[in-house]
């Protein structure tokens, strides 16, 4: 489960009109391994920041196993990212995470004029440069930037495409657009966008990851659903409670 709970939630959901959410917004995830056992929870709020006197956007994304899972595998994860709200560029993430005894303590400040981030290692005291492109986005703030992308007229086969900086390295990414359909949810039934994330080969990611991820097709685009295949059974999210959204959200 190593970084699954926020590399499966960052690849969901997408009319540029930095409407979708709002300061208050929280959601919350309940994961299942194979379909019937609960793994635990992940959450994400927004809140209010700000930087050189600009607006911005401070996400904190949480996940943690819960019940018999953690008594072999436990997880506790803590994701943050500030970004701007006038272009939704991020100037700072911060990975702390515990899986399994699997941990990362890390911090990113993000120069855009420079094109440069510096990556802090608590952990081990470091400190490291490294050059980046000027609408790099990290592994959180990807969610909600791809979050005011205009799908509207997206057709079978569209695609989607950003980078992201993350675990040192630049990793290209696309989604690709595989249709509309009506799903069920906790709350009811709600028409969805279907998109699947294509990541380049390299040492961070698969050459294709075998996740498929729901987003309401409305004006908030929220993540509904999310399952990936992985070597054994599957691992499976759904939307289990939500607050402070931007836009009214209707369920059948």
């Amino acid at each position: 489960m190593k970084k699954i709970v926020f590399l499966l939630l960052f690849t969901s959901a997408l009319s540029y009109s930095q409407n979708a959410f709002k300061v208050g917004e929280k959601l919350k995830y309940r994961l299942s391994y194979s379909s019937f056992l609960t793994a635990g929870y992940a959450t994400m709020e927004i809140k209010k920041a700000k930087k050189s006197n600009r607006d911005a956007y401070h996400v904190v994304g949480k996940g943690k196993t819960t019940g018999m899972i953690s008594w072999f595998f436990k997880v506790k994860d803590r994701y943050e990212t500030k970004f701007y709200k006038d272009n939704l560029q991020p100037y700072h993430f911060i990975r702390k995470i515990d899986e399994g005894g699997y941990t990362k303590d890390k911090e990113i400040f993000f120069d855009r004029e420079a094109k440069k981030a510096l990556v802090i290692n608590n952990e081990k005291n470091k400190r490291k440069v490294f050059d980046v492109t000027e609408n790099v986005q990290d592994l959180l703030s990807a969610l909600y930037y791809m979050r005011n992308k205009d799908i509207s007229n997206f057709k079978k086969g569209d695609q989607i495409t950003l980078t992201l900086f993350f675990d040192e390295e630049l990793a290209p990414m696309k989604l690709k657009f595989l249709g509309r359909e009506k799903i069920k949810t906790k709350f009811g039934e709600i028409m969805a966008a279907k998109f699947r994330p294509l990541v380049q080969a390299g040492r961070v990611f698969k050459e294709e990851e075998s996740v498929t991820v729901w987003v309401s097709d409305d004006a908030n685009k929220i993540p509904l659903k999310i399952k990936a295949s992985l070597a054994v059974g599957s691992l499976r999210a759904d939307i289990n409670t939500y607050n402070g959204l931007a836009n009214a959200i209707t369920f059948e």
